[in-house]
């Protein structure tokens, strides 16, 4: 029996971006094969690519064969030795930490972190051996087997998502599926699947609680779409061993309480469908949920977010390192920038505005000046154009915006200069967007939560449509983000931000 959080289903799967959305799939597609036989399949590719990339990594390693301290000769025996048994470490911890178990594929940053953390146990391990014996292959495992292999697995995993996620669009790779519960818990499921496309459920039909007649509908319309109605709820068993359904999903609570649950999963069991249960549990990211059952009572214990701490101060070590060397690589370019804006029109390169911080400090946050000298006298004229989301000013053909200001905002490019904010430690590379003072003033209480971590350069505000959101939209993206976040999903967030400079969308 598995457990699935839809609340938050849409920020992992779509803000983060890593399947892409299924458009028919929920009703009109029939999967190309069923839940345990295309899972078994896209298992082993992935498997092959896994073996090939720790092969490839390990050989690299033993084929650099960087110099080694000045001690008694070692056999080379002892690293091909070494060499073998990095490999069979690497791909073990791979199958026990469950890096392709089906629940973490195709979404969220799990599977990541499982391979990241298989990849760091076994070199551990390498690591104390190079320690208590000196084997020269050792230490270029460590420096280039160690990195190349990482990444190589990482990008492995994230092409085969996207090739995952368009099978899926196309209505293949899919688990049939049925959701049964009351009507609008049912709704609410299928809607978040169908926006979403992270579960990979095509939904086949629905079993509802009865209408107070007692009856039930023969279909039910979602998204402008028809899915039939099989009955009440007695009869999802029967309908899943009828159509070879891969799962049941649960939504909410049924009418008739766990008894019903209990039952229905003795029911599953001749057909093999999974039992899945839903909650709408609002925002709350994975990592944060823990099932603890007590005497047959599953507890969902749901982790306090924390603000401070080892995390944070990783997440600054990052912030220091990134920005830095960030600065240095393009140099080159913030030096053309700034000349195209000087020679663009009068005023300052750099634009200087207030803004406020963690914990509500104020800072100068910098920009590129991508508008006119006089904007911020301008404004008064032009609030009746206004296209923003009724907190923020926005216009898309503003009048203002120079030339090159207009190249800068549409590829985000007049943001780098805040590289320096987040080096200063004002800003971070990743976070909710930085508020205005006038914004900040206007805050009910549970928006002030927005400040509790600092501002990012990008986020998910930033590659979920910018300036195409609403108020409200925005606000929820960047909440999420304060609850939830990890390094992980920080440089998945990273990568999904250098795909919006190339392809932009709700930049003006």
């Amino acid at each position: 029996m598995t457990t699935i959080g839809t609340g938050d289903a849409r920020v992992d799967a779509t803000s983060l971006g890593l399947v892409g959305r299924r458009g028919d799939a929920i009703v009109d597609s029939a999967p190309v094969a069923s839940g345990p036989s295309w899972a078994q399949r896209y298992r082993v590719l992935l498997i092959i690519t896994d073996v090939a990339v720790v092969l490839g990594a390990v050989g690299l390693g033993l084929f650099v064969s960087l110099p080694a301290p000045r001690t008694a000769a070692v056999p080379p025996a002892a690293s091909a030795a070494a060499a073998i048994g990095l490999v069979a470490v690497w791909l073990a911890m791979l199958a026990v930490l469950h890096s392709r178990d089906i629940r973490a594929l195709g979404i969220g940053a799990t599977e990541y972190k499982r391979v990241v953390n298989a990849t760091l146990l076994a070199f551990g391990a390498a690591a104390i051996l190079c320690a208590i014996a000196i084997v020269p292959a050792v230490r270029s495992f460590l420096l280039v087997s160690l990195p190349v292999g990482t990444v190589a697995l990482v990008a492995g995993r994230w092409l085969w998502r996207k090739w995952l996620g368009a099978r899926a669009t196309e209505g293949h790779f899919l688990s049939r599926a049925i959701v049964v519960g009351g009507a609008d818990d049912v709704r609410y499921v299928i809607e978040q699947i169908a926006e979403t496309g992270g579960p990979l459920f095509s939904v086949e039909g629905v079993a509802l609680d009865p209408e107070p007649d007692g009856s039930t509908r023969g279909t039910m319309m979602v998204g402008g779409r028809l899915i039939p109605v099989i009955g009440d709820l007695d009869d999802a068993a029967v309908a899943a061993a009828r159509i070879g359904a891969d799962a049941v999903i649960v939504a909410g609570q049924p009418a008739r309480g766990g008894a019903y649950i209990r039952s229905l999963a003795w029911s599953l069991e001749p057909c093999g469908a999974e039992l899945v249960l839903s909650s709408r549990l609002a925002d709350v990211a994975g990592p944060r949920i823990h099932l603890r059952p007590v005497q047959g009572l599953p507890l969902i214990h749901v982790e306090t977010p924390r603000f401070e701490g080892g995390k944070h101060v990783l997440k600054r070590t990052f912030d220091i390192v990134a920005s830095g060397l960030g600065l240095i690589a393009i140099s080159g370019l913030l030096a053309v920038i700034a000349i195209a804006v000087r020679l663009d029109g009068p005023g300052p390169v750099l634009f200087r505005q207030r803004r406020i911080g963690r914990n509500g400090e104020t800072f100068e946050m910098l920009k590129f000046r991508s508008m006119v000298p006089d904007a911020e006298e301008r404004l008064a004229e032009l609030t009746a154009h206004d296209e923003g989301n009724g907190v923020l000013f926005k216009i898309k053909d503003d009048p203002r915006i120079t030339r090159v200001g207009r190249f800068l905002r549409h590829h985000s490019l007049d943001e780098l200069p805040q590289l320096w904010n987040v080096l200063r430690g004002e800003m971070s590379l990743v976070g909710p967007r930085p508020p205005l003072p006038a914004e900040v003033a206007a805050y009910t209480s549970d928006v002030h939560r927005r400040l509790f971590t600092k501002p990012g350069l990008t986020g998910l505000w930033q590659v979920s449509g910018r300036s195409d959101l609403t108020w409200e939209e925005s606000v929820r993206l960047d909440l999420y983000y304060v609850e939830n976040w990890s390094l992980t999903g920080d440089l998945m967030l990273i990568w999904r931000t250098l795909k919006v400079v190339l392809r932009p969308s709700g930049a003006y």
